[in-house]
């Protein structure tokens, strides 16, 4: 168990390192910074690190910071406005829960008839971005001249510009004007690309990851292979326990034959000769001979 906590926390650090960048910001539907008065807005910020339940709070010039939703025990998750206004909708935006906080975004609500789309995220160097000019009312054949910082940069028949690998140089202020209507500005800016030692790391982690799970793997198998090899252990064992008992008083009996004492005790006779005649000169003696007797 603790070893496939390992492996899901190691997965786990692995997806963090591949979040993007644009999970830092509030998330805007349709996704740009201008918008026409009675347009419908969502700000969410739902998933940003992983969490949900985010509060989207908001700064109008001149008033107090407050929450999108106005009511405060329904004021967490998305925040959608369905008919927005300049006066009460054009504004500085953002997330909170408890301490934290994500990034700020701008948005801008028009009365007018033209409008600049932009993305509502910094854009990230070395990427394409493409700005539209939009009129209220006419969708089609639409010549838009567009500047930067009150410069004009260019016009064109399709209606919109495409810059080619965005960078510090090309921040600023942008604006574009169609039949001499202009619409509000909007700010450009970059943010350096994610670091490429990412990836390095993450082939780092999920080889190590893969690693953990094969030897988890293989010790599980030992763990079978010894399991089914023990019924066969307990028979031997068995086996050899009742032949044991078999042969133990025979054993048991031969060491103790071996091991009983041998008793050797002298025993004494008296053994009398036949008389012989007067004339033999041999005396009459007792002869004593010592008989063994034991076991051998």
């Amino acid at each position: 168990m603790e070893v496939t906590a390992l492996c899901i926390r190691l997965l786990q650090v692995d997806f963090s390192c591949s979040q993007t960048a644009d999970e830092a910001f509030p998330q805007v539907v349709p996704n740009r910074q201008q918008h026409f008065e009675h347009d419908t807005i969502e700000v969410s910020c739902e998933g940003l690190e992983g969490l949900t339940g985010w509060r989207v709070m908001k700064k109008i010039k001149d008033k107090d910071v407050q929450t999108c939703i106005h009511e405060w025990t329904k004021s967490t998750g998305p925040c959608k406005i369905t008919n927005a206004y300049q006066t009460s909708d054009s504004g500085q935006y953002w997330c909170e829960m408890g301490v934290k906080k994500s990034n700020i975004i701008n948005i801008t609500v028009t009365d007018g008839s033209v409008i600049l789309e932009s993305p509502v995220h910094p854009v990230t160097q070395g990427d394409a971005v493409t700005l539209y000019c939009k009129n209220k009312t006419i969708s089609s054949n639409i010549t838009a001249e567009f500047s930067k910082n009150g410069h004009v940069m260019e016009s064109r028949s399709t209606g919109n510009l495409t810059i080619e690998s965005f960078s510090t140089s090309n921040e600023g202020l942008y604006t574009c004007k169609i039949s001499g209507v202009e619409s509000r500005g909007s700010w450009l800016t970059v943010r350096a690309a994610p670091s490429s030692h990412h990836a390095p790391q993450l082939s780092l982690l999920l080889g190590i990851g893969l690693g953990v799970l094969a030897l988890l793997l293989l010790l599980v198998v030992v763990l079978l292979a010894c399991r089914k090899r023990q019924p066969n252990i307990r028979d031997t064992t068995t086996a050899s326990d009742s032949c044991q008992s078999s042969s133990s008083p025979q054993t048991v009996s031969e060491e103790a034959s071996e091991a009983a004492p041998i008793y050797s005790e002298a025993t004494y006779a008296l053994v009398t000769k036949p008389k012989k005649k007067k004339d033999d000169e041999s005396l009459h003696h007792p002869v004593y001979h010592t008989l063994s007797l034991g076991m051998d």
